[in-house]
Formats: structure tokens, C-alpha cells, sequence
């Protein structure tokens, strides 16, 4: 199963952001469809303290994942949907457990056969800590079936040490999990 993979963004994201897959540009400029499924969610550090903030918005072409987050290093970081919504900082986030993988897909962009409805492309965070950035996910929902983030157990949205290499399986070589946010409906 493979899924479009639309790229746009803003000339400032260009200069700065490699952009391999997947919608991208600044947060500027997007407004969130009337009615369509949403979650807000809290990012924390490896300390366990709060550094940002995602928003998710389902959208007719899959869901739009909002970033606000501050204090990560420097640097490329792989950016995926983990299958369990559970981020304790004390295990380094290993309770999130692997990719979100509906489907018999294998991980990376870069593979035949792939990528896993979790992988996204990797993010690019400034000397300033900043990871401001708007991404599309066409192979996930918050809509009730079996690409819904919004499960029995949610999901998470995982930052990782490094790039993901988008080929090696099963998780892209992206290192360790450095930012977690829990993906779950509100009540």
C-alpha cells in the first residue's frame, strides 16, 4: 500500500529544511478544516518536563501534524508515530513502542514496499532549538479503522537523536527517543 506524498513549502522552510516526503512548510498560513477530528497534545523532554506542543487535524488527505516544540539540539531528527501512547521519560521512551505500522509495510521512505504509516520525513531543528513545522501524514487518521492514531492505547509521537537513514529496518538507525508526545482522544 503507498500512499501520495505531497511536498510544499514556504521559500524561508526551503532555505532551511531539507524536505524529502510528506506536506511541509511553517505554521503560518494553515487553518484547520471545520469540524474535522483534532488533539492537542503536550511534548516532553528526556527529563520529562514539558518543551512544546503538537496538534493533530484530520484533513480529507490524512492528518496534519502541527509542531511547536523549543530546547531540542541541533541538528536532523527523525520525526515518527510510535504504536503505543505511552512516553515515560524514566525508560527513554521505549514504552511507545515501535513505529506505527498498520498494514504489512516496511519502514522508510526510501524502500520498496514502505514507508510504515508512522515514518515521516526527518525534521530540521535550528541553533535556536526551535522545531516550528507543519507535516502531512497521508498514511494515518484520527478517524475510526485500522490507520487510526486514536486506538484502544493511542499512540505517540516520537522525536529521535538523529536523522532517520529512511532504509534500515526496522526503525530508520534514528537513535535514541529524545521527545515523546501521547497521541489519545480527549474525553
Amino acid at each position: 500500500m503507498n500512499r501520495l506524498a505531497v511536498v510544499l513549502c514556504t521559500a524561508a522552510a526551503f532555505a532551511a529544511t531539507p524536505v524529502l516526503a510528506g506536506f511541509q512548510m511553517s505554521n503560518a498560513g494553515m487553518a484547520a478544516s471545520p469540524g474535522a477530528a483534532m488533539v492537542h497534545a503536550k511534548v516532553i523532554g528526556a527529563d520529562g518536563k514539558e518543551i512544546g506542543m503538537v496538534m493533530l487535524q484530520d484533513t480529507p488527505s490524512g492528518v496534519l501534524v502541527t509542531a511547536d516544540i523549543k530546547g531540542l539540539p541541533a541538528g536532523e531528527h527523525g520525526f515518527h508515530f510510535h504504536e503505543k501512547g505511552l512516553c515515560d521519560a524514566a525508560q527513554k521512551f521505549t514504552t511507545a513502542g515501535g513505529h506505527f505500522a498498520p498494514g504489512a509495510t516496511k519502514h522508510g521512505l526510501m524502500v520498496m514496499g514502505g514507508p510504515h504509516g508512522g515514518d515521516m520525513p526527518n525534521q530540521h531543528v535550528g541553533a535556536d532549538g526551535m522545531l516550528d513545522v507543519q507535516v502531512l501524514n497521508t498514511g494515518v487518521t484520527l478517524a475510526k479503522g485500522p490507520k487510526s492514531l486514536l486506538d484502544a492505547d493511542g499512540s505517540a509521537l516520537v522525536i529521535h537523536a538523529k536523522p532517520d537513514d529512511y532504509k534500515t529496518q526496522p526503525s530508520g538507525d534514528a537513535g535514541d527517543r529524545i521527545a515523546c508526545a501521547v497521541i489519545k482522544a480527549t474525553a
